[in-house]
């Protein structure tokens, strides 16, 4: 009895002894096939350019293959909630991107998904800045003489966004509420029409993202008033921010995070990490993400991205919440 005793305990610790070996073995075989990078927008778009450069890039430093797949629709919601509800062993991601990440929770109602506690964070890409353009017909060449202006001639002033709950609109909302300003809000069908009609000054203004502006301002056909994040533009650094200009503490952008479903083992999320990171580092990436306006994020780790996008949810909830607008 006793030598049963003495031969069960010693299988049962040899059993025991090979738990962190197989553990690490697990982690080390990670990724065994091809990871899926979801872009919750269709193809083509600076969304989908910036997650493909990436996606490229990957490969080179992981084992296996990364395979981008766009399921757009419903401002990022339906890429979204399919990434939330993917199995959580590392091998379906999302790049995401200020919409599906913080602003949908507050402006859809039933979403199938929570930003914060659908997710874990993987890595805080960086982000596109927004700036304030004018039409050049409008007489003011700063935002504090713009502000002057806009309240001596009430509601003559109209900004154009791509959409209701757009960061071009909610951008406006913010600035009337800091500024008190009254500015009329238009939306459009997507940047192309709210660009044709400000070009052609049917409405004054936009808070549009730096790559849209850039080629228009650096020609003269638009007027940069200011950027709309903390600290000013690579793209355009001549021009000062908001917060420069008399509106401390006034920071939109279109923020870009890589996410894996909650429960993503903690081994797997940092491994991808590293590779994101080494990515990101590459003189090939770095010069085309620059090209595109991206400003690089402060804090590459998870939980850097998870603190962020807690703190994005909350402030565009009450944002959402001034502008009235929902989309059911």
């Amino acid at each position: 009895m006793h030598k049963r005793h003495i031969l069960a305990g010693a299988l049962a610790l040899a059993v025991l002894s090979t738990l962190p070996l197989q553990a690490v073995q697990a982690a080390e075989d990670y990724p065994s096939k091809p990871i899926t990078l979801v872009i919750p927008y269709p193809p083509g778009g600076p969304t989908d350019a910036m997650a493909r450069t990436l996606a490229n890039e990957l490969s080179t430093h992981l084992s296996q293959p990364m395979i981008v797949e766009n399921r757009a629709g419903a401002n990022g919601n339906i890429g979204a909630e399919y990434v939330a509800r993917a199995a959580p062993d590392g091998y379906t991601l999302m790049f995401g991107t200020s919409g599906p990440l913080a602003i949908n929770a507050s402006l859809y109602q039933g979403l199938g998904y929570d930003p914060v506690k659908s997710y874990a964070p993987v890595i805080h890409v960086g982000y596109l800045p927004n700036i304030l353009v004018v039409n050049p017909n409008v007489p003011a060449k700063t935002v504090p003489e713009l502000v002057a202006w806009s309240k001596s001639h009430p509601k003559a002033l109209s900004f154009a966004s791509s959409g209701s709950g757009a960061s071009s609109h909610l951008a406006g909302v913010m600035f009337n509420s800091v500024a008190g300003t009254d500015f009329l809000h238009v939306p459009y069908k997507g940047t192309g029409p709210a660009l044709n009609d400000l070009l052609g000054g049917h409405v004054a203004m936009s808070f549009t993202d730096v790559l849209t502006a850039k080629p228009y301002v650096e020609t003269g056909k638009l007027r940069a008033l200011g950027v709309t994040t903390s600290k000013r533009s690579q793209a355009l650094p001549d021009v000062p921010t908001l917060a420069e200009q008399g509106y401390p503490g006034y920071d939109v952008s279109v923020f870009f995070g890589v996410v894996a479903p909650a429960g993503t083992p903690a081994d797997r999320i940092e491994k991808l990490n590293r590779a994101f990171v080494q990515a990101l580092a590459s003189t090939k990436v770095k010069a085309l993400f620059a090209a595109q306006g991206l400003e690089a994020a402060p804090d590459s780790s998870p939980r850097a991205l998870g603190a962020f996008i807690a703190q994005e949810k909350a402030k565009w909830a009450d944002v959402v919440k001034k502008s009235g607008a929902q989309i059911n």
